[in-house]
């Protein structure tokens, strides 16, 4: 694929030109720079909102919850990965549509007028992201609480710390780990998802991997395919080296 991405579509034939030519357009073309744009804009807002939900629910499950039912929690909480994303989406736009739950809900209490514009947008995208990672980092945060020792607190109590300083001093930097590998998981699966963006964006932002699937559908130009996929893996990789330091789970 880097090979390819060095090389030129001429004439609906692949010349091995090994030039920079590609990624030149790439970086110059305003539509395909928009398509990098949203795909982060869409991924970050997923992982910071997804981290806010999932923090408060992992810690009342890891210390809040009796222990005879974390198990019963635990399990629905991994029922969102029971469902086919082609499932869930389509779930989420009989919700969110013109004609859907959600708008006939409101408009049966009179609170509106005119059908809200939901679905088919980048914030239906966030949405139905939301739903599964949320789930996601729930687990990975819950791992790691569960293994901070009750004693910790106890010391730290002794030697006269509140509640909250004991939470930002010892709860929360022990639990970053966790933290960093569920929002580290959720940008990789969240900035390469082709279905979720398709079905609940309806095309109104388009995101890189669906730019991808249109320059190998409809131009069959597989150099800038490459071109794009290269850029993608690139933003992953840097991602995994700003975050690989605190991804460690530490024994604690």
């Amino acid at each position: 694929m880097l090979g390819i991405s060095f090389w030129q579509r001429v004439y609906g034939r692949l010349i091995a030109t090994w030039d920079l030519a590609n990624y030149i357009k790439f970086f110059s073309s305003d539509y395909l720079i928009d398509s990098l744009t949203n795909s982060l804009e869409v991924t970050v807002l997923t992982t910071v909102i997804s981290i806010i939900l999932a923090y408060p629910l992992a810690y009342i499950l890891a210390f809040k919850v009796p222990k005879r039912v974390q198990g019963i929690l635990l399990l629905l909480s991994v029922m969102p990965f029971w469902t086919a994303y082609v499932v869930r989406s389509y779930s989420w736009l009989l919700v969110i549509s013109e004609n859907g739950v959600l708008n006939v809900f409101l408009n049966s209490l009179g609170l509106i007028d005119q059908p809200l514009e939901m679905a088919y947008s980048q914030g239906a995208t966030v949405l139905g992201f939301v739903h599964f990672f949320t789930m996601l980092i729930t687990l990975t945060i819950y791992a790691n609480l569960v293994q901070i020792k009750p004693s910790y607190w106890k010391a730290a109590a002794d030697l006269g710390a509140g509640p909250v300083r004991i939470f930002f001093r010892i709860t929360l930097p022990l639990s970053l780990p966790g933290v960093v590998v569920g929002a580290f998981i959720s940008f990789v699966i969240a900035i390469g998802d082709y279905i979720t963006p398709q079905i609940l964006g309806g095309g109104t932002d388009i995101l890189l991997p669906q730019a991808i699937m249109l320059q190998i559908s409809r131009a069959a130009n597989f150099p800038m395919a490459s071109v794009m996929a290269v850029t993608l893996m690139a933003v992953v990789i840097i991602v995994y080296a700003i975050s690989a330091k605190h991804m460690k789970m530490e024994r604690v």
